[in-house]
């Protein structure tokens, strides 16, 4: 049976997104959930628990959050908390325009959009050039697969470009190495003003697991300035099209 065959009895497999709302499939980990009601120790043993230092613990009781930019997602705390307090959702929505608003206790503050002179700006498309800061190549097969027949990112005019000069902003993926430090700069410096950066999973926001080690940079946000934080390790394609249409003000819509 040829390709062509294969593909008309499939039918239609783009999904409804953002039209529909979707939840994360029953085996990705979506937004981690805290009740901190039920931590008498104020979370210790969660954070303690924690590969990453995701789990802050500020103060006495109630007073913990996760940091979705340092966490992996790797189901330690759910493990190691005797409380139960920690569990993994199925709403794909985590996206933030600052690093501050990625520190959970009590929901979460979604990425807002672009400033209305910037969207007027772009139109309605944006072209965006990746750059592998030295990423273990999860995040970016994630970012591949936004161009499948499923997520379709070019139907809501979004395109990756492989030249700078032809690209409204960067998504960059990975810590950061040294090695990358100056190619990432002069990247950015390739992209005509004004420019956006989008730093995609743990690595690229925080430094995820590498984050403190002399061979990396912690994150994006230490070379370049970011205007949208994506969490994950990796992060959804869910994830990544609800980040990038919030940010183009394509959805407003708050989490309950």
């Amino acid at each position: 049976m040829s390709l062509p065959t294969i593909r008309w009895h499939q039918g239609h497999r783009t999904m409804r997104f953002p039209d529909k709302r979707m939840a994360m499939p029953e085996n990705v980990r979506g937004r981690p959930v805290i009740d901190t009601g039920r931590c008498p120790d104020g979370c210790r043993a969660c954070a303690d628990a924690c590969p990453t230092d995701a789990i802050l613990v500020d103060g006495g009781p109630g007073s913990a959050r996760i940091d979705l930019g340092r966490c992996v997602f790797c189901r330690d705390c759910v493990e190691g908390c005797p409380e139960g307090a920690i569990t993994y959702g199925r709403d794909h929505r985590m996206a933030s325009r600052t690093r501050e608003d990625l520190a959970l206790s009590e929901g979460v503050k979604l990425a807002a959009a672009l400033e209305r002179k910037m969207l007027k700006l772009l139109g309605r498309s944006l072209k965006l050039r990746h750059v592998s800061a030295g990423d273990c190549s999860a995040c970016t097969a994630e970012l591949q697969a936004l161009g499948n027949v499923v997520f379709d990112l070019a139907r809501f005019g979004v395109q990756f470009v492989a030249s700078p000069r032809h690209a409204d902003g960067l998504v960059v993926t990975g810590p950061v190495t040294q090695n990358m430090r100056l190619a990432l700069e002069k990247t950015w410096k390739a992209v005509a003003s004004p420019r956006l950066v989008i730093a995609v999973g743990a690595c690229a926001i925080s430094g995820g697991p590498f984050r403190g080690l002399s061979a990396v940079h912690d994150g994006v946000e230490s070379v370049v300035p970011v205007d949208l934080f994506v969490p994950g390790c990796p992060p959804h394609p869910l994830t990544l099209l609800d980040g990038l249409l919030r940010l183009l003000g394509r959805i407003e819509d708050s989490p309950r």
